[in-house]
This record gives structure tokens, C-alpha cells and sequence, in this order.
């Protein structure tokens, strides 16, 4: 069969035996982010149709208004996990703690728990701007048969068994990774099925797009001044093309095809940086790596982050591997 007609689900066949743990849970998770990803889909499309954009009057545990499509993509994505039965636990950014999830039977007994941003980019969706889904697997270290804690969500990144993301835009994509590649699926919405349409993907080898709030330059450390400064410099192969979404699944898909830096870096105005460590950050540094790109808080590795909490937010800087390894040269400088 050929590779543009291979489908997410003979995907997922044909490579199961990859998988560290070969017991068809994380196949299974995949297809539930799948399902739950094509009725998000639905509702995004129609969204200038139906009382479904604007805000749903409720604040999230970030003290951000959630927008009405977040609470419908969380509700989704949890129900369609819990109803399969093949997680122990689910952490999302839009809920204030982790929930636990038992079997039919009571029992503890699946593996994995999964972490996500339902609907990251939210506030684009009145807009008409892409926006998408973030979602990070661990396998469990608490004994099968108990329930969770927050110790199994409390992870580094290093430990993460899939990871992934969902971006709802011209056509609607499910690119994730298992530790063995970046793979992109393009959904045809007439039949409702993914297929494989960007395999084993790459950051190019130089990037020339540099993606950051500029609005918020007197706020910066002076290593990120520094950096976009030199960014915009007329030499070598710059100045850099400024590209900047605000929707950090849009910005990243973007910089990974074509070649670029994202940075959402600490300031004045957020100390610790804006983005979540274990809902955002680690799952897009995972398939950064994995697609031959870096990812780092401006000083080091993200994925060797030792989480102390849920809602934990760090500096991001991620993509082409020389172009985060250049900022890192202007933060340690300044440092």
C-alpha cells in the first residue's frame, strides 16, 4: 500500500509493535483521540454557525476566561477517554485537579494516564484562526490496581510514551509521535477518516521564521531583546520572517514544516513564563525532538523539567535545533 493512502488506523496496526509497552491500550488512545477529534472537529467548523464561540462566563484554574468550544473540547476528550476505558487518569489545563478514572468492574487496572489542552488557542476562534488540541501520554508509576495520584502525572517529560497534537485549521491534521518519528494525518472530512499525509516529519535543516509575542518586548529578559534584535539584523541569511499566531499548535505546525524558533519566554508581566509545562510545553518539545528540533526553557532541556505541580507554567523556546541553540548563546549571555 502506498504511504499517502495509509490510513491513521492500519498506521497504528502496521506500527504497534514499536510501542515500549505492546498491549494495544496506547493504539487504543490514539483512536479515542482520533474519535473525539473528529466531533471537536465537527463543532469548530460550524462554529460561526451556532451559540457555541464566546465566552462561557467561567474562568479557568489559570484565572483565564474559558471560551465556550474549550468547555465542549474538554468534555469531549474526557468523556471519550473514560468511556473506552483505557486510562487510569486524565490532568487537563481546564480542570483544577487530575480525575481519576476506575473501570466498569471498580477496578484501577489501565496504564497509562493522559495529559492535554483541549482546545489550545481558544480565543482565536471567533476570529476564524486556527486553533487545536494538545495531549501527552505517561505510563503510570503509582501499582496497577490503585488509584492514581499526582505523582503519575508529576512526570518529566523524558518519560512520555506519546505525544501529540490536533490542528483544527484549513484541514484538520493529527500529528503525533511514539518516540519513533513525527507522522502528520490530514482528516478527509467527506468520509471522516485520517489519513497519512506527512510522514516522518523534519524541521528543515535552517529556519528563518522567529515567532513571539513582540508586543510584549519591553517586558522581556534582556537575552530575548538581544535575540530578536539579532533576529531582525540585515546579515548572513537574515533578517528573519516574523510569524506570529498566537496559537502555539499553529505557530509550532507552521515553524516545524517550514523551519522556524518559538518563543514564549518569562516577563515582567508572567515571571515564570505563560505556557503549562505538562499540558503545552512537554508534549510539543517531545515531538520537537523527535522531528530533529530543541526545545529548552532558555537554559536547558525542557523534557528534564521535574514537574512539582499541575498548572506549572516555564519559558518555552523551541524549534530548528541551531536556531534555539543561538538564543540560548544570548539568554546564557545575559544571565
Amino acid at each position: 500500500m502506498e504511504e499517502r493512502n495509509t490510513t491513521l488506523g492500519e498506521f497504528i496496526i502496521e506500527n504497534q509493535k514499536a510501542f515500549q509497552y505492546s498491549s494495544g491500550e496506547l493504539s487504543r488512545i490514539i483512536n479515542s483521540i482520533r474519535l473525539a477529534a473528529k466531533v471537536v472537529n465537527y463543532k469548530v467548523n460550524k462554529a460561526g454557525l451556532v451559540d457555541i464561540i464566546g465566552a462561557a462566563g467561567e474562568q479557568n484554574i489559570q484565572g483565564e476566561d474559558q471560551q465556550k468550544l474549550d468547555v465542549y473540547a474538554n468534555e469531549v476528550f474526557i468523556q471519550t477517554l473514560i468511556n473506552r476505558e483505557i486510562v487510569c487518569g486524565i490532568a487537563s489545563e481546564e480542570n483544577d485537579d487530575f480525575i481519576t478514572v476506575q473501570g466498569s468492574d471498580n477496578s484501577h487496572n489501565n496504564k497509562y494516564v493522559i495529559l492535554m489542552d483541549p482546545l489550545d488557542g481558544s480565543s482565536n476562534i471567533d476570529v476564524n484562526v486556527s486553533v487545536g488540541t494538545i495531549f501527552s501520554v505517561f505510563r503510570r508509576i503509582t501499582p496497577i490496581g490503585t488509584p492514581v495520584t499526582s505523582e503519575d502525572f508529576l512526570q518529566p517529560g523524558i518519560n512520555q510514551v506519546a505525544a501529540g497534537y490536533v490542528i483544527y485549521g484549513t484541514s484538520t491534521m493529527l500529528v503525533y509521535t511514539t518516540g519513533h518519528g513525527v507522522n502528520g494525518f490530514t482528516l478527509n472530512p467527506a468520509i471522516g477518516t485520517f489519513y497519512l499525509s506527512h510522514p516522518n516529519m523534519k524541521f528543515p535543516p535552517d529556519g528563518k521564521i522567529y515567532s513571539v509575542n513582540e508586543g510584549n518586548y519591553v517586558h522581556f529578559p534582556q537575552g530575548v531583546k538581544n535575540y530578536i534584535k539579532y533576529c531582525q539584523r540585515e546579515e548572513d541569511d537574515r533578517p528573519y520572517t516574523s510569524r506570529y499566531i498566537g496559537s502555539l499548535v499553529a505557530d509550532f505546525h507552521r515553524n516545524m514544516i517550514k523551519g522556524g524558533i518559538y518563543l514564549y519566554p518569562t516577563s515582567s508581566k508572567a515571571p515564570n513564563g505563560k505556557l503549562r509545562l505538562l499540558y503545552e510545553c512537554n508534549p510539543i518539545a517531545f515531538i520537537a525532538e523527535q522531528a530533529g528540533g530543541k526545545a529548552t526553557d532558555g537554559f536547558g532541556r525542557i523534557m528534564e523539567i521535574q514537574p512539582t505541580e499541575l498548572h506549572q507554567r516555564v519559558p518555552f523556546f523551541c524549534g530548528n535545533l541551531n536556531m534555539v541553540e543561538k538564543a540560548e548563546e544570548f539568554m546564557a549571555a545575559e544571565a
